[in-house]
């Protein structure tokens, strides 16, 4: 099925339910959202935009985003995601490395002075009287495994990498979220992080899907905005990257009797960048049901660490998600006992086969079945996955496998350091050294660098402490709050 259809049958079953709820106070119910969904599906159809047509979201954090992604596919045609603040060189190179026939954009965001294979559509004055203008045509295209979304997944960094998605792999996506993560068409999901990061845009067109509101509050703002916005709005699931969960424990108050959140039923983030003293402060603040979600938008999510998870596990990314097998396999894809790290494989019925227009890279990550993100890691005997760093980020110091994660661990264990990045320092005598680059809190200005690694050296193998600790004001991140090691390891001389 198209996934179009069920924002159809939402505007019939629960017409005045909001399905948008915005910080200026407005509110756009399902009868609305469908009725624009489908105005701005027909007025694409009319410039032009035909079946399986790519076409850029060149779109800040607003209502208008929203109905885009469900217009495109209802149009028939492909979403390419698109981070409106990029620069105008980096959003040139996307549409054309994958062949973009249009792009949507805000007029001061608008690309059209530029020669390329794709014209630019302006959300303004125009389109608004084009889509009013237009009454809907035409009945809903097929979905199934036509493709839906091309979901980058790295930036705009190199050569870009896009796995195409198809409606049933999303669907499959939108069924971990129900199960694994609980979504329901009772929720009210907070939408605090950019929608061109795969995860939010995941779970809010997921919350359309079922039924449920989407509360916007796009970044920029400052924590005690989102925590007010949250209550007012009896928030139900938020997601944040760790960064922004870092500035929410900045906050006072909050008691497991109650937390700050006060309609929260649960907050989670992706990835293993959070201590366990940490993840503890938050369910004991915040939101007493915390889950750490992994995985990748090119496979979508794999494992979930969730609130009742045994204390053991904390610096785990817990188990399989729902219709997810992992495995950890050597340098031949042969699975390896438990305990041994080695390179995370895994597969659901939401996993990408294939990056779009980039066969080399498409079989190195994608094999038998199988997708490697690109991550190492261990398996334990109940089926924890516990992370070890990136393949590209193993440190190799005189012949021996140190991986990043362990110490990066050890160091944020300490009272003064909120973060820290560890990265292969070259050197002429063992390959590699480890440089750990740290950010202090805010109150710990004063910090010794001599203290901290002692600390390693009470907590580590010699060979595994830093040879040198550089203290940060801070750390250099993308979009989507994940760390740029290569931007550290490019500060380092060769030893």
């Amino acid at each position: 099925m198209n996934i179009c259809e069920a924002i159809e049958k939402n505007a019939k079953r629960r017409p005045d339910h909001p399905a948008i709820m915005n910080c200026n106070g407005s509110v756009m119910n399902y009868s609305e959202y469908w009725q624009l969904v489908n105005s701005w599906a027909t007025a694409m159809q009319n410039i032009g935009i035909g079946a399986q047509d790519i076409i850029g979201v060149n779109l800040q954090d607003t209502s208008n985003h929203l109905i885009a992604l469900y217009a495109i596919p209802l149009a028939g045609a492909v979403i390419l995601p698109m981070d409106w603040r990029w620069t105008r060189n980096e959003k040139i190179r996307i549409l054309r490395h994958f062949g973009a026939r249009f792009v949507l954009s805000e007029p001061k965001d608008s690309i059209s002075n530029e020669k390329g294979p794709w014209q630019n559509v302006e959300i303004n004055k125009k389109w608004e009287r084009l889509v009013s203008s237009k009454q809907p045509k035409f009945d809903l295209p097929e979905g199934g495994d036509s493709p839906l979304i091309l979901s980058l997944s790295s930036g705009t960094t190199g050569t870009p990498k896009g796995p195409m998605i198809s409606h049933q792999q999303f669907l499959a996506r939108f069924m971990i979220y129900f199960i694994t993560i609980g979504f329901s068409e009772r929720d009210r999901f907070l939408c605090a992080t950019p929608l061109y990061f795969g995860g939010c845009r995941g779970y809010s067109m997921c919350t359309l899907y079922a039924g449920g509101t989407v509360l916007m509050h796009s970044p920029p703002y400052d924590s005690t905005e989102l925590l007010a916005f949250a209550n007012k709005n009896l928030a139900t699931r938020l997601f944040l990257v760790p960064t922004l969960l870092r500035r929410l424990i900045d906050l006072k108050g909050g008691t497991p009797k109650i937390p700050l959140f006060h309609s929260l039923k649960l907050l989670f983030s992706t990835g293993a960048d959070l201590h366990e003293a940490e993840r503890k402060e938050l369910m004991q603040r915040f939101c007493p049901q915390y889950l750490n979600f992994y995985g990748s938008t090119d496979g979508g999510g794999c494992s979930a660490l969730m609130w009742d998870d045994p204390k053991h596990v904390s610096n785990s990314v817990g188990r399989p998600v729902f219709g997810a097998s992992i495995e950890i396999v050597d340098e031949f894809d042969h699975p390896v006992q438990a305990g041994v790290v080695g390179r995370i494989r895994y597969r659901h019925p939401g996993t990408a086969n294939a990056y779009y227009k980039n066969k080399s890279e498409s079989k190195k990550t994608f094999k038998n079945g199988w997708y490697y993100p690109g991550d190492l890691g261990r398996l334990d005997e109940q089926g924890y996955l516990f992370l070890a760093g990136r393949e590209i980020d193993l440190i190799i110091r005189g012949g021996v496998n140190i991986y990043p994660n362990e110490i990066e661990d050890i160091l944020t264990s300490h009272s003064a350091i909120l973060e820290a990045a560890v990265v292969g320092w070259p050197s002429k005598e063992f390959g590699q050294e480890i440089a750990a680059f740290v950010l202090l809190k805010s109150n710990e200005t004063d910090a010794d660098v001599n203290h901290i690694k002692e600390h390693c050296r009470q907590n580590l193998a010699t060979y595994k402490v830093p040879r040198g600790i550089f203290i940060v004001n801070e750390m250099p991140k993308s979009s989507v709050g994940k760390v740029l090691k290569r931007k550290l390891t490019d500060r380092l001389v060769k030893l």
